[in-house]
């Protein structure tokens, strides 16, 4: 477990109001969780039925433990039904007390079409939720889903609020009311500010204020850092890294489950022929994108599967690095390099266009380095900044710089919708170029319906073995998330395993509510 010994803060002195500054990158608002806000339980103005507890930092699965549930929730034999009882003497910010019902309606609200939330995929398998008399909720599922667990972490919302319509157009996002340590006490374009909820029945936290502020650029939030306008920040690795051993600042580099990849476009001959795709696996030099584009804040990936996950973790399960071998599988494949260098077969070119999300430098980085990576082999790999919509319209054409790792607290979420074959009604970025087979599938499947522990283990490394045999993908690292902040004498800061998301939400600030002063 991380334990820094003094975190950002004002200094605290006798009557003096404690408080932070915080800068992000993402906008402050849309605080409403049918929406998707804190869904991975980081949120400090709801609750959720569970909460993570780290093992080791972020060095390790955390556990889920009870939150507003009294105890873990309980499964009948098949996996089909879940139940939970709910926390009594719980009241919300306007003075409401929790109640099963309340429990009951805010996971009714994310799976009614009606909301069209952005969580709906992601509670496919939920069927119908019931509040009962005595303070239970039972869950009951379309079909049996072992890692239920992992969404109990959503945040839990007055029922009275949850008016039917849109989800984005609720009043939550901007005048949210729930049970957590914090409240919104005012907000305005490119600012929040959060006042500790004197109230809260685990205690108040003696953290009094955080500022939010909205600075999108990576240099100007790291200037205005340098400048002390701001007490902490989320930055790049490159620039996070300067303040590594500083006197006067606390860096971190936290390790993740977020992965970083490119998908295959399905209308390319040349993606989609399997000597191609096994041929860039091998030509991509993973440890030097580690190395050069994360300045060493990462580990390679070959599967989408992090060593986190101990025993369902397949160590054999990597590509080498063997540029030689993968330019000999190309001409035996009949990839032969013409006058220029690039290969061609049959009159198609070897190549394709790789697109990734203009603001994200990070993506960026790593689509050049495959690109070099690619030329080396005779591959014409070209670049497309832009944005998700047009990325959305050219799935099909283009190589896609994705991230995933978004809920990493079970691996059924960080496998199922990325090497499934394609599902309908999924997000369009789940597995875009459409690979997979029936055999990955059912290991999949089966793996996600089991509630025994080992033969889910089983059944995991059984689709890595599967992958690494016929790659659906290029898999290139999981990213550390880099955090800095001025030290200001806070104490026990804890860190934990990350999902994709990386803003002022996770780090350092994740565990705001259990600082405290000596």
């Amino acid at each position: 477990m991380t334990i820094l010994a003094a975190v950002a803060g004002c200094s605290g002195s006798p009557g003096e109001t404690s408080g932070i500054i915080l800068a992000d990158a993402n906008e402050p608002g849309q605080f409403n969780p049918i929406g998707g806000h804190g869904d991975s339980g980081q949120s400090q103005i709801y609750d959720g039925l569970l909460r993570l507890s780290p093992q080791d930092g972020s060095s390790s699965l955390p556990e889920l433990v009870p939150w507003l549930a009294t105890e873990m929730p309980e499964s009948n034999p098949e996996g089909t039904e879940w139940s939970v009882q709910v926390r009594s003497g719980v009241k919300f910010t306007d003075g409401t007390e929790l109640d099963a019902g309340d429990v009951a309606a805010t996971y009714r609200a994310v799976i009614d079409p009606a909301s069209a939330s952005e969580l709906a995929t992601s509670y496919d398998m939920l069927q119908d939720v019931e509040a009962g008399p005595d303070g239970t909720v039972t869950f009951t599922l379309k079909y049996p889903y072992a890692g239920f667990p992992s969404r109990l972490l959503l945040g839990i919302a007055p029922s009275e609020r949850l008016t039917k319509g849109l989800a984005a157009e609720s009043s939550l996002n901007t005048d949210p009311v729930g049970t957590g340590p914090y409240k919104v006490a005012s907000l305005r374009p490119g600012e929040a500010v959060l006042t500790a909820n004197a109230d809260h029945w685990n205690g108040a936290p003696e953290v009094e204020t955080v500022t939010i502020i909205h600075v999108p650029d990576d240099n100007s939030r790291a200037q205005r850092l340098q400048a002390g306008e701001i007490d902490g920040t989320v930055l790049p690795p490159l620039l996070a890294a300067r303040y590594e051993g500083k006197s006067g600042y606390f860096y971190e580099a936290v390790k993740t489950a977020d992965w970083r990849g490119l998908s295959l476009p399905a209308d390319s001959a040349f993606a989609t022929d399997p000597a191609a795709v096994m041929a860039m696996n091998m030509a991509a030099d993973r440890q030097g994108m580690v190395n050069h584009v994360l300045g060493g804040r990462g580990k390679p990936a070959h599967t989408p599967v992090a060593d986190i996950y101990g025993e369902a973790f397949n160590p054999g399960a990597v590509f080498p690095y063997d540029p030689q071998g993968a330019g000999e599988l190309l001409d035996d494949a009949g990839w032969l390099r013409g006058e220029d260098g690039i290969r061609t077969r049959d009159g198609q070119r070897a190549g394709f266009e790789v697109a990734y999300n203009a603001t994200d430098t990070l993506r960026r980085d790593l689509a050049l380095a495959f690109a070099s990576d690619m030329s080396e082999l005779g591959v014409d790999v070209t670049l497309l900044g832009t944005d998700w919509n047009v990325i959305e319209e050219r799935r099909r054409e283009v190589g896609i710089l994705l991230g995933g790792g978004d809920k990493p607290y079970d691996l059924d979420t960080q496998l199922f919708e990325t090497l499934h074959t394609p599902l309908p009604g999924g997000s369009p970025f789940a597995n875009p170029g459409g690979t997979g087979s029936t055999e990955m599938d059912s290991h999949l499947q089966a793996a996600r319906s089991s509630l025994d522990a080992e033969e889910r283990t089983e059944h995991y490394l059984a689709v890595q073995d599967l992958y690494i045999q016929d790659p659906g993908y290029v898999m290139l690292a999981f990213v550390d998330h880099n955090y800095v902040q001025e030290d200001q004498g806070w104490n026990n800061v804890q860190t934990v395993l990350e999902p994709h998301a990386h803003d002022v939400g996770w780090g350092f600030w994740w565990s705001l509510r259990d600082w405290t002063r000596d």
